[in-house]
């Protein structure tokens, strides 16, 4: 089940809405914990069991490593809660991934092995980790109840597709949550713009980029005209979901973490991945980044922690090497920017600074979006001017002049040129009640134009599903 569909947006959500504002308070958790897990069955009813599991291995190696606290045995528990789920997530993801490498390498016949990547795993294993590590730390509190502990990693407002909520974030609110029609209206604005981003803009550059896919008329216009397409379609996308996250964990009384940050507002690489994707980056950078020494240790061995999180945060996407290239990619930036490129971009005009961003950022998702990496190079190539390709021709004229509105609409999106209008208009009491006004205005007729795309429409992939 997936946001963007009638039925959860009137089915799934409404019922479970109903049902926990109408349970007692006690039985919230418990409530939200079997929604949670009939969302997900619907989707992945084989793999929810393991979900389960994985969600008791990290409760009772929490218990564990709490029990043992100060002794080596703590320690161990720890190394072993982190083997068991990085073990099932390696298995489930990477297993055929290095199957295929090793026939390849050794010419040897093995077979793959019949696994289907459980949606989400990627996700509920980093917050897993997080927990027990936090345990361990004494930097979070224990969860004595597995239903509670359950609710937390099987939630399904940030199953799916994130953001990664840290079990510190939420431990205080798992058993202690306010509920307000503040909160409730807050989170219902916050679903349903996240939906419009989802369902009107992602979906629609996704259209373009799977018409130039299929085309055989390409163009070096068309090959930049795709790129850009699909830079604002995954930006687009996983906002639009991480906003609909962050919505529905204030509707049920939770504070999930923001996830962007307007990251092509950015004038460095370093700056873009302080903005996209926050929470997998912290997550890479407290638990994997620091513990190697971050950037307290010798020059060499800095660089070398930038390559290894990089690596990680690579692999992590994906099971293909041009994930694996796309994170190096960013590593050597990042350590070019680190060691001398920031003190050449100070100098320089910010649009500049902007036009190096973009331009680098369009490349890193070429990387990122290709099968494999031949097509990587193919893709490059043309865009450069180096296949033999005509630099325009009709189709990519029209689809251009086609998608040139939404082209630019996306973009302007991207920019928090809207929010500055809106916290301007909000600055006195007769503009906060216009926006007011407004803003039911603006959900109802918006929620009325996602639903008639929805039944009339067929494409709606959600991009990070695969993650």
């Amino acid at each position: 089940m997936i946001f963007s569909s009638i039925s959860f947006l009137y089915y799934f959500l409404p019922a479970t809405i109903i049902l926990y504002f109408l349970i007692k308070d006690k039985y919230k958790n418990f409530v939200l914990l079997l929604c949670s897990l009939l969302f997900y069955f619907v989707g992945e009813p084989v793999y929810c069991l393991l979900m389960i599991l994985s969600a008791f291995s990290g409760y009772i190696h929490g218990l564990l490593i709490e029990k043992y606290k100060g002794s080596k045995y703590s320690k161990y528990f720890l190394i072993s809660s982190i083997v068991i789920s990085v073990g099932l997530l390696g298995l489930f993801k990477y297993s055929n991934f290095f199957i295929d490498n090793l026939n390849n390498v050794f010419n040897l016949n093995i077979k793959f092995l019949k696994l289907v990547l459980p949606i989400g795993i990627s996700f509920y294993t980093f917050q897993i980790v997080s927990y027990t590590i936090d345990i361990y730390k004494g930097q979070a509190n224990l969860c004595k109840k597995f239903t509670d502990f359950a609710t937390y990693v099987c939630l399904f407002p940030q199953l799916i597709a994130g953001p990664i909520v840290r079990y510190t974030s939420i431990q205080n609110e798992l058993n202690n949550r306010d509920h307000s029609f503040e909160k409730f209206s807050y989170g219902t604005t916050r679903f349903i713009v996240g939906l419009s981003k989802k369902v009107l803009i992602a979906n629609n550059l996704g259209i373009l980029v799977e018409i130039f896919n299929s085309t055989n008329e390409k163009s070096i216009l068309f090959y930049w005209i795709s790129a850009i397409a699909f830079s604002l379609q995954i930006y687009f996308d996983f906002l639009g979901y991480s906003y609909m996250a962050i919505g529905l964990g204030k509707i049920f009384g939770f504070n999930f973490p923001e996830n962007f940050n307007y990251p092509y507002i950015s004038k460095s690489i370093s700056e873009f991945w302080r903005r996209w994707h926050i929470s997998l980056g912290s997550f890479f950078r407290d638990y994997v980044y620091i513990p190697l020494g971050g950037n307290r240790v010798k020059k060499s061995r800095w660089i070398l922690n930038i390559f290894i999180v990089w690596f990680l945060t690579g692999f992590w996407h994906g099971a293909s090497w041009n994930f694996i290239l796309w994170g190096l990619y960013f590593a050597i930036f990042l350590i070019a920017e680190k060691l001398f490129l920031n003190r050449v971009l100070e100098k320089l005009p910010c649009f500049i600074c902007s036009i190096y961003l973009i331009f680098f950022i369009i490349i890193s998702f070429v990387i990122f979006n290709s099968d494999n990496v031949k097509d990587i190079f193919i893709y490059l190539s043309n865009m450069f001017g180096r296949g033999d390709i005509p630099i325009s021709n009709d189709i990519s004229v029209y689809y251009l002049k086609s998608y040139f509105l939404l082209l630019v609409i996306s973009s302007i999106g991207s920019t928090p040129l809207l929010k500055i209008i809106v916290d301007k208009i909000k600055k006195n009491e007769i503009g906060v009640k216009i926006i007011s006004y407004l803003e039911v205005i603006f959900n109802i007729a918006l929620l009325l134009l996602i639903t008639a795309y929805l039944i009339d429409g067929s494409f709606n992939p959600f991009l990070y599903f695969r993650f």
